[in-house]
């Protein structure tokens, strides 16, 4: 029986590397269907041989998670921010961090966008990506984009947002005039772009910051403003904490910084937004969504 609602999950798995310094795709994964019957699953913090990482990630996390997926009718789609061979030049393994999306829904197209990196001297700081695939809906394209926001950089961070904004309204301009048609066959074929978006991840960024308004700040038409998609299923409610519930490395307090906005369209149809507070896998909570087709 087909289903009636659209289930995201939305996760930084850090490198999938437990609070028991354990790394395992394979747990992550378990729990990660154990929140939603997911259709989406976007994932940030997803490392290609760093075995110096916590826990080991000296393998390549992208493709276990295909090898996983694939059976249950899963396309997985990796972009790497950070690429590179490491301090063994050609004779290191090539070493890749960033973001995926794993769907089982039908893909049309999907783009990898490198997020502004502006200099800022003497502040640790690495290259960030957005992901972005655009899935064909009984209802239309929809766009699902994650990402993963610059932690240490508040001015990285800041035209990250921006930047965010400007790819959604350019996606949405493609929609309401697009490109020449053509049916060649080649790359510059007809792609289908989507208004309709959802954008998530974790953005590094609090409710009070001024980056998270960025993100939500007005566009010019035709496209629609993105907005938080929290206070639609909880009104008036504070936000769960995503970060730091169980690890204060990097904090005293919790935060929220780990968010789906939703191009305004979407609101009425949300259904659930849910925090797992209880998983100690990852450093940060999941996030799920759930909206109605």
């Amino acid at each position: 029986m087909a289903k009636n609602t659209l289930d995201v999950v939305t996760w930084n798995v850090q490198w999938f590397c437990g609070l028991d310094e354990r790394v395992s795709v394979e747990r992550v994964l378990a729990h990660a269907r154990t929140l939603a019957d997911f259709d989406v699953l976007c994932l940030q913090e997803v490392a290609v041989n760093y075995p110096a990482l916590t826990g080991n990630a000296g393998f390549d996390q992208a493709a276990r998670v295909r090898e996983l997926l694939a059976p249950l009718g899963f396309e997985v789609f990796f972009g790497a921010a950070v690429d590179e061979l490491g301090r063994g030049g050609r004779e290191g393994p090539r070493q890749q961090f960033g973001n995926l999306i794993a769907t089982r829904l039908p893909v049309a197209h999907v783009q990898r966008h490198p997020l502004p990196w502006p200099a800022d001297g003497g502040v640790r700081s690495m290259p960030r990506i957005c992901v972005s695939a655009t899935l064909r809906l009984p209802s239309g394209p929809l766009r699902v984009m994650t990402t993963h926001l610059e932690y240490y950089s508040g001015r990285q961070r800041l035209a990250q947002a921006h930047a965010l904004r400007e790819l959604h309204a350019q996606a949405s301009g493609h929609a309401a005039t697009p490109p020449l048609a053509d049916e060649s066959g080649g790359p510059f074929q007809g792609k289908p772009h989507a208004a309709s978006a959802i954008l998530c991840g974790d953005f590094n960024f609090e409710t009070s910051d001024v980056e998270y308004a960025a993100v939500q700040a007005e566009v010019a038409a035709p496209a629609r403003r993105l907005v938080d998609a929290w206070g639609r299923a909880h009104a008036g409610e504070v936000h769960a904490p995503t970060f730091r519930l169980f690890d204060r490395r990097y904090g005293p307090e919790p935060i929220a910084c780990d968010f789906f906005f939703l191009s305004e369209d979407l609101l009425p149809r949300v259904r659930r937004v849910e925090v797992d507070s209880a998983t100690q896998l990852s450093d940060h909570q999941p996030v799920s969504l759930q909206l109605d087709l």
